[in-house]
């Protein structure tokens, strides 16, 4: 059985599709798509409008229009707040479709999982955004409250580093939560409920490779952000990576956990092979054991076939 929850997964790649080896076949996919994973991140760029034109907004009018420029701020980060989540489920489903090699038309498929998926991705942008602050808002206050403890020798400091560091762990969880949660978003039909005590089973159980794929992200998004802080000219570099190259890493690294431990067992727990696969074998690491064939079989329900049939096929929904 699944983790959590017992709802449908999509379909992928051919089963007969030829194995290799993950380090080949990432360098492989992003040759293959460079320039639509660019695309992808001029997507997720843009997407940052409305920030950017608050962040104008207030420091251009702020001092003689403070009232109306504030109002005005506020709203386009709300606009943010709300799409973000929606704007990463649909650029998250279309690097799904990547990894899975299955024919995509971009902003297709964009728009359509955006309004699809909007409500639970919102929810958990919006938790995102949240934590983000958070995070920021502890790198500013707790190093002043104890600095200006040490100063006035008041002592009690300990607190505050153990509050810090505290803020810091969820905030890695959260991140790791947020690797499996969109995925889980475009690709099952799980409730909000499910999706976040899946993404939070995932996010220890496949711990090592969490753990390596947000060390090359933060990595990654810290030698460009250096990068740009010395060489400010260089900022344009960011509408094209390296952010979406980093979500394709992700993608790549935390999909197959997915298929493992939520939407295999789907499929097995029924008798039949999740079409996304090239291979059946799991390496023996299920979570769960599969029962099949030990329990004991219930009677027929005495019902018309069209009928039986018509129910069936809807228990079996597959989406893509």
């Amino acid at each position: 059985m699944s983790l959590f929850g017992n709802d449908s997964s999509g379909a992928g790649i051919a089963k007969d599709a030829p194995k290799k080896k993950p380090f080949f076949r990432y360098w492989e996919l992003a040759f293959n798509k460079f320039w639509k994973i660019i695309e992808i991140n001029m997507l997720m760029a843009f997407s940052s409008v409305p920030v950017l034109l608050a962040v104008t907004v207030i420091f251009y009018f702020v001092e003689d229009y403070t009232n109306i420029a504030l109002l005005i701020a506020a709203m386009l980060i709300l606009i943010t707040a709300i799409c973000f989540g929606g704007v990463i489920a649909g650029c998250t489903k279309v690097l799904r479709n990547f990894v899975l090699e299955k024919p995509t038309f971009m902003m297709h498929t964009f728009w359509k999982t955006f309004r699809s998926c909007f409500k639970q991705s919102c929810i958990m942008g919006i938790i995102d955004l949240v934590m983000t602050a958070s995070v920021l808002s502890s790198f500013y206050v707790y190093p002043k409250i104890i600095a200006q403890i040490k100063e006035q020798a008041l002592g009690g400091e300990t607190i505050y580093y153990v509050l810090f560091v505290l803020t810091l762990s969820i905030a890695i969880v959260v991140t790791l939560m947020s690797f499996y949660a969109y995925l889980m978003i475009v690709s099952t039909e799980l409730s909000m409920t499910n999706i976040l005590k899946n993404s939070l089973a995932l996010s220890f159980i496949a711990l090592k490779k969490n753990t390596l794929t947000l060390l090359l992200a933060v990595f990654i998004m810290g030698i460009f952000g250096l990068l740009t802080y010395y060489v400010p000219y260089l900022m344009i570099i960011w509408l094209f990576v390296p952010t979406g190259f980093v979500a394709f890493m992700i993608v790549f690294n935390c999909y197959p956990v997915i298929q493992q431990f939520v939407i295999n067992p789907y499929y097995a727990q029924r008798g039949e092979i999740n079409p996304e696969l090239t291979y059946s074998e799991n390496d023996g690491q299920n979570l769960f054991e599969d029962m099949g064939g030990k329990e004991t079989a219930a009677p027929a329900p005495e019902t018309s076939h069209s009928s039986h049939s018509s129910k069936s096929n809807k228990k079996r929904k597959i989406i893509s």
